[in-house]
């Protein structure tokens, strides 16, 4: 192991520490995921199964999928570093060996390894007890699961700029959780919009990565749709990038 791969796994299995002790962020990480599919499950019954190109069940999944990245990558790691910076943990772990990417990087570790086992136990809940197909295209699935984690580390980091504290961060990250839950196909599927506003729906930050993990569980889509929402979401990542390096604070207001 390198010295980088080893410092990001010690940072990340000290934040995984402080992860158990904040209850906050545990509800947030562990049991809202399983409310919000409830609640998920629950609005699309409304819906005709007509309606739903991956049915009941493949929608749930699919959209189940997305609501665990935000609520675990992007809203559990906004309140993890935030609260980091209020501490000065941030600001003590600039004087190491560490470099920024690495410091942020372990940061989301944590967050990232509970998305993906939540992702994992979903999916094959979905194929053995929802009688799901099993996905068709893993290999989009997968570049869909790693382009969501990477946006939403990024996205989560630009919006500590905007949070003061950590009881603010629920403010913060609604605004993002909401347009993602109703415009990026995770609570409404894109099919059921009229064609103007699911195109208008096509270009928010999270509708591309969702792209390919709907991609990934009922078969590549149009190619064209692919590409764009790939262009998409490698804008929204550089815009991200930009954001973080401008903007981003490693130690409190004064």
């Amino acid at each position: 192991m390198n010295a980088t791969a080893r410092r990001m796994t010690s940072l990340g299995r000290a934040e995984l520490t402080l992860l158990g002790r904040n209850k906050n962020n545990l509800f947030i990480a562990l049991l809202m995921p399983l409310m919000m599919i409830f609640v998920l499950r629950s609005s699309l019954g409304q819906m005709s199964s007509d309606e739903l190109p991956g049915g009941m069940a493949g929608t749930t999944v699919i959209g189940g999928t997305g609501l665990v990245l935000v609520l675990v990558v992007y809203m559990g790691l906004v309140s993890a570093l935030v609260a980091r910076r209020e501490e000065l943990v941030l600001k003590r772990l600039r004087t190491g060996e560490a470099t920024d990417l690495e410091i942020l990087g372990g940061a989301a570790l944590p967050s990232a390894a509970i998305a993906l086992v939540q992702c994992a136990v979903l999916a094959v809940g979905g194929v053995l007890v929802l009688d799901v197909p099993a996905p068709r295209r893993p290999d989009l699935l997968a570049l869909g699961l790693l382009a969501a984690i990477l946006l939403l580390a990024g996205l989560a980091a630009a919006t500590t700029a905007i949070t003061r504290n950590v009881e603010s961060a629920g403010l913060t990250t609604l605004p993002f959780f909401l347009i993602s839950a109703m415009g990026s196909g995770l609570m409404v599927p894109l099919d059921v919009l009229p064609d103007v506003a699911a195109n208008i729906a096509r270009l928010l930050p999270f509708s591309g990565v969702m792209e390919f993990v709907r991609a990934g569980w009922l078969g590549a889509g149009d190619t064209k749709d692919l590409m764009t929402a790939a262009l998409t979401t490698l804008v929204w990542g550089a815009l991200t990038v930009f954001a973080v390096r401008t903007w981003f604070r490693w130690e409190p207001r004064r």
